[in-house]
């Protein structure tokens, strides 16, 4: 396999998609000699052009079950000769018919009604494949639409393979009609070891800007700790134990069934000093895996805040904070890279948001001046990780909950870095023992949402009390502040993909 992301333009459109602004169609170019084409690439107009496909040269000794073929024919598609739409004269797409044992992974583009050449693209051996499923929207016009596709399982043992092709549905619901490849070699044998992962983030280790009215900051799981954390047990709360530097008498079994949790210190003093954090002890937690079959790496690398403050709500005009709605203890928040296993190049960076979150292109973020470390915001008190500075604002209508960015006088340096976990690595990587703590990192708060809401909403006109509840009570409780949230092992990301 080798990973292509230079490519020749075959036809575009300046209309529809996101943003209203069309999309193109490319197929690779510079392809290495011996290798061939296994499908085209498409996106969105309303970004750069960023992007990659695979091709592949057959290695195979047996002449007789080939890992490639040429297809036996082609099926139309899609074209755009009859559609009243600006584009670059008619598009025809083409899906190639592969011989019974094989599969197409991919698309043809051309500009003319004839069929593309046999040769020009080749389709793969069944079991080096692997069901995908449509992933982002490219274009769509009625019950036409173009997605990128990604592999249906994904996670650190998947072998599923991105080829970085797209696929054409007219209004059906069936799996897409390609597949991806399927990495049937041991996958740890295309990872980093511990030197290439230092090279990695010292190159492209993030840099977190925090708001400049931030009162609860980062710190070391070892500084709150250290700092009079305390450990719960249900049926004996009266009797709290301090917690050992590193979590050493956490108790390690991976049930999460309520009996334990984390609290800031007893006393009134300590527990506001611990909430604001210490941010000259604070350090990112890194969680390397492969991903798509090992054909990247991601580096997860996680924030600890000893407290998340109360939300923001804004109504139309109006902007108020939330009572005691947002407020936990023991805050978890992450960013993702996504590094090629081809070339060691940043793709992407996932930012995680209030339990979900959001993937986006190396080329549409920012970077600290003169380098290759990413620059990203984090929100006031709900500590959510943003590319960009501004208010985004969690809801619709312009009713919902406040995340505020902007760059501070604060910021921390992920590349300050603990290497927590690469299960790839074996024993080269030691665990530190609060990573196996599976219960909550906070109490579950006992505070009831619907007086918090009647302290807000008798300033609110009817019909927009109704409308900010709503909102209110389709967050996850964690969001919300009601449960203790749980730390890095126990989100379905550690082993799977980003949500």
């Amino acid at each position: 396999m080798s990973q292509i992301s230079t490519f020749n333009k075959v036809w575009s459109t300046n209309g529809g998609g996101p943003d209203n602004q069309g999309f193109t169609m490319f197929e690779p170019s510079s392809i290495p000699q011996g290798f061939f084409m296994l499908g085209c690439y498409s996106q969105p107009n309303n970004k750069p052009l960023f992007g990659w496909v695979l091709v592949a040269k057959d290695v195979c000794a047996n002449t007789r079950n080939p890992t490639l073929k040429q297809p036996i024919d082609f099926t139309l598609v899609w074209n755009s000769a009859s559609m009243k739409i600006s584009q670059d004269g008619p598009v025809y797409v083409w899906l190639p018919t592969a011989p019974d044992g094989y599969k197409a992974v991919g698309h043809v583009v051309n500009t003319t009604p004839d069929k593309p050449s046999f040769d020009k693209i080749r389709c793969v051996r069944s079991d080096l494949t692997d069901q995908c499923e449509t992933n982002s929207l490219i274009w769509e016009s009625g019950s036409f639409s173009i997605f990128d596709v990604r592999p249906s399982n994904r996670g650190i043992q998947a072998p599923g393979v991105r080829v970085g092709t797209f696929v054409v549905q007219n209004g059906s619901t069936n799996p897409p009609s390609i597949a991806c490849l399927k990495n049937t070699k041991t996958i740890p044998k295309y990872m980093p070891n511990l030197q290439q992962i230092k090279a990695i983030l010292q190159l492209y280790s993030p840099i977190m800007c925090l708001h400049p009215n931030e009162e609860y900051l980062p710190s070391s799981v070892d500084w709150f700790f250290s700092n009079g954390a305390l450990l719960y047990k249900k049926g004996q709360e009266s009797n709290p134990v301090p917690i050992a530097p590193n979590g050493t008498n956490l108790p390690q079994d991976h049930n999460n069934d309520g009996a334990y949790w984390l609290d800031l210190p007893a006393d009134s003093a300590n527990k506001e000093r611990v909430k604001k954090g210490n941010l000259q002890s604070s350090k990112s937690y890194v969680h390397v895996k492969p991903m798509l079959g090992g054909t990247f790496t991601d580096i997860a690398m996680w924030v600890f805040y000893p407290f998340n403050g109360p939300s923001k709500a804004k109504v139309k005009l109006i902007s108020f904070q939330l009572g005691k709605i947002g407020e936990h203890v023991g805050d978890w928040e992450h960013v993702t890279l996504r590094v090629s296993n081809f070339s060691g190049e940043l793709w992407q960076v996932y930012f995680s948001q209030h339990s979900k979150g959001t993937w986006v292109d190396s080329s549409q973020i920012e970077f600290q001046s003169g380098g290759n470390k990413p620059l990203f915001y984090s929100s006031l008190h709900g500590h959510a990780s943003y590319p960009h500075a501004g208010l985004i604002l969690q809801g619709e209508d312009n009713i919902g909950i406040r995340n505020d960015t902007a760059k501070g006088n604060n910021v921390m340096d992920l590349g300050i870095f603990e290497l927590v976990c690469a299960e790839y690595l074996g024993s080269a990587v030691i665990e530190p023992p609060w990573q196996n703590y599976f219960r909550e990192w906070g109490p579950k708060i006992d505070y009831d949402i619907d007086v918090e809401l009647k302290k807000i909403e008798k300033f609110l006109p009817k019909n927009l009390k109704s409308a900010l509840e709503k909102i209110l009570r389709s967050l996850p409780s964690e969001v919300l502040g009601e449960e203790g949230p749980t730390g890095p092992m126990v989100k379905n990301n550690w082993n799977g993909d980003e949500i």
